[in-house]
């Protein structure tokens, strides 16, 4: 999180504008809050550039759920396209087989989710409801840094991304994409707040099953308001929204996180001690796993870091090693401390 938004968000703690009420107060239909929403939902369109006929939905239940709400929504029961690219569409579509069949139609497994498959290879079924795709995982350290074309592959079905990890570090193509999802708890806010931006002609189509309040068109037609918001989730949000749009907007925080990753890519590269696995066509500029090629040093360096303030580098214990998630609010000097313990560390322990 800006340390410039959690020092508006403790000032305004208990009497939000002079109202007398802290936003945790607040009636979700008062008129104190719903300025709050309508204020977050036009930033956020114009940092995203999100056109006018999709519907941003500020829903709960994460990123996980949403494995369930996607298909539950768009697949109408049948085939759906899933590319496999580590952990998190993995888990998409081991989830989404429970509401539609679920089509592996290309993955990187084979080589341990450090590459992605280039999408003219990718198996696509005739008639799939939709394709989906990760497009940033965070434990695997993969970013599809430009969008498929699924129209260009002779392919109809909307595609649905998830990008929850890397969500207003870049702009979107939204010329490309008929859904995006994302929790907030990386870039945009606290645990809480999930946020889905839906196409209008993708709406009305959900499963008998699926719940009423989640029920995208349900949602759509009610402002998000159809049970009761993640309010202070969404407050805390609109605060990120106004500090990006005081950086510079999505354009500047491209370039910010552009120089970030170079800095630190480059000091792994040039190191004999560090090692990144990720092809370099598709590193994540937000998740940067590196190995110590003698792992018998990894307790010593996490010791080192936290010494240092250098925190949660310990990487997932799927994968093993360090990861570094340098998301939009990690300023470059805090990478640049990285960097420079990493090369004190190898010239004292490596």
């Amino acid at each position: 999180m800006p340390q410039e938004v959690l020092m508006e968000a403790a000032a305004e703690m208990l009497d939000w504008h002079g109202s007398g009420m802290s936003v945790m107060e607040m009636s979700h239909r008062g008129k104190e809050f719903i300025s709050i929403y309508e204020q977050a939902q036009a930033d956020l369109r114009e940092l995203l550039a999100i056109p006018e006929h999709f519907k941003i939905l500020f829903m709960q239940g994460g990123g996980l759920a949403e494995n369930a709400i996607v298909p539950l929504n768009l697949s109408r029961g049948g085939t759906v396209d899933f590319v496999v690219t580590g952990s998190w569409s993995q888990k998409s579509a081991k989830e989404g087989s429970r509401f539609c069949t679920s089509h592996v139609s290309a993955s990187n497994e084979a080589d341990g989710h450090t590459s992605l498959p280039d999408p003219a290879s990718w198996k696509l079924s005739p008639g799939s409801q939709y394709v989906h795709i990760c497009t940033n995982e965070t434990i695997h350290g993969v970013e599809f840094h430009q969008l498929p074309d699924l129209k260009a592959l002779g392919h109809d079905a909307p595609l649905v991304i998830d990008f929850s990890s890397h969500v207003a570090s870049r702009p979107v193509d939204w010329t490309r994409v008929g859904l995006a999802f994302g929790g907030a708890q990386k870039n945009l806010g606290p645990a809480g707040l999930t946020l889905v931006v839906v196409r209008e002609d993708l709406l009305g189509h959900a499963l008998p099953v699926c719940p009423s309040a989640f029920n995208y068109k349900t949602v759509a037609d009610n402002q998000s308001m159809y049970n009761t918001p993640p309010t202070y989730a969404i407050y805390i949000a609109g605060l990120v929204f106004q500090w990006l749009k005081r950086q510079g907007g999505i354009a500047a925080m491209e370039a910010r996180n552009q120089a970030k990753a170079e800095l630190l890519y480059g000091a792994i590269d040039g190191s004999q001690l560090y090692l990144n696995k990720v092809a370099h066509n598709c590193r994540s500029r937000m998740n940067v796993p590196f190995f110590l090629r003698d792992e018998r040093l990894n307790e010593a360096f996490l010791t080192g870091a936290k010494a240092h303030g250098l925190l949660q580098l310990k990487g997932h214990k799927s994968v093993g090693g360090m990861r570094a998630s340098i998301y939009n609010a990690m300023p470059i000097a805090g990478v640049q401390a990285l960097v420079d313990y990493m090369r004190h560390f190898e010239t004292t322990q490596g």
